[in-house]
């Protein structure tokens, strides 16, 4: 019995952190697309790159603290 509450804190925590990298990505992808397009009157093709790019190297950041 015990072998199964501890697979449910493990998969607990797999999930905090995949959802912790999902949201630090979400988050730096809304700053950058909104800092480019409405800060510095980008076009929008160019804000979604420069969101993609941002998104892509802060799950990165959080999936690399995360392993910690």
């Amino acid at each position: 019995m015990r072998d199964l509450s501890y697979r449910a804190i493990l998969r607990s925590e797999a999930v905090n952190k995949w959802g912790f990298v999902a949201m630090h990505a979400a988050g730096a992808a809304v700053f950058m697309f909104l800092l480019q397009r409405f800060v510095m009157s980008a076009s929008q093709e160019t804000s979604l790159l420069w969101a993609l790019t941002f998104a892509v190297c802060a799950a990165g950041l959080a999936y690399k603290q995360a392993n910690r």
